[in-house]
């Protein structure tokens, strides 16, 4: 079964307690949507393989640590995108691809209408991000893609999660590791969390 980190640091429920807020607008929403998500990155990547440099000080000749892996940030459209600048910002070096889903709105089952990846794709240390992970359909779906790409170094990043979403990914997919900032109480009739924020994207983008 794959590994669950849920968040228990105090800035990230701060944090939450912002965007879950109704009265929270678009900018204010976005920007801490990316706070979130650097603070969650840092968790997901704190097992990052390293090797030894030899740096030289004002002062002194040293050897220091450097990541030594390829890495690529895989948001599911459209919310993921908010997600994205946060962490390449922390590691500059990372590919971005981009995977396309949306939920049919009577089956709740994702639909695929986009997918490009970095040509190396499946040598690269994966994160695939989406802000909520509802009934795990879509999360599911785009890891996948990326399985059937070749890829097998893969977590899955979210900010809110349902028990329900949750056990679904770990259901089909028991070797990716999952990294989330909150898990709520279940899915409503419609497939959305309770409490939840919303919709991450309309709120993202200022949209209906």
């Amino acid at each position: 079964m794959s590994k669950l980190f849920v968040s228990e640091h105090p800035l990230i429920h701060a944090k939450m307690a912002m965007l879950r807020n109704k009265e929270t607008g678009t900018k204010e929403f976005r920007e801490i949507i990316g706070e979130v998500a650097s603070l969650l990155f840092y968790e997901a990547t704190r097992d990052l393989p390293v090797t030894d440099i030899a740096v030289q000080t004002p002062i002194a000749a040293t050897i220091c640590k450097t990541i030594d892996t390829k890495l690529a940030v895989v948001p599911i459209l459209r919310a993921g995108l908010g997600m994205v600048d946060a962490m390449v910002d922390l590691i500059p070096s990372a590919k971005i691809g981009h995977i396309g889903l949306y939920r049919d709105p009577v089956t709740h089952e994702p639909v695929e209408y986009y997918c490009k990846l970095p040509f190396d794709i499946e040598e690269r240390y994966i994160i695939v991000c989406d802000p909520m992970l509802a009934t795990g359909g879509s999360a599911a779906a785009g890891i996948q893609f990326l399985k059937d790409r070749g890829c097998t170094n893969i977590r899955l990043m979210c900010l809110i999660g349902a028990p329900e979403g949750i056990a679904e990914v770990q259901k089909q997919h028991p070797d990716v590791d999952i990294y989330i900032g909150t898990v709520d109480e279940k899915l409503n009739d419609h497939g959305y969390i309770i409490p939840g924020l919303g919709d991450a994207g309309d709120r993202l983008f200022g949209t209906k």
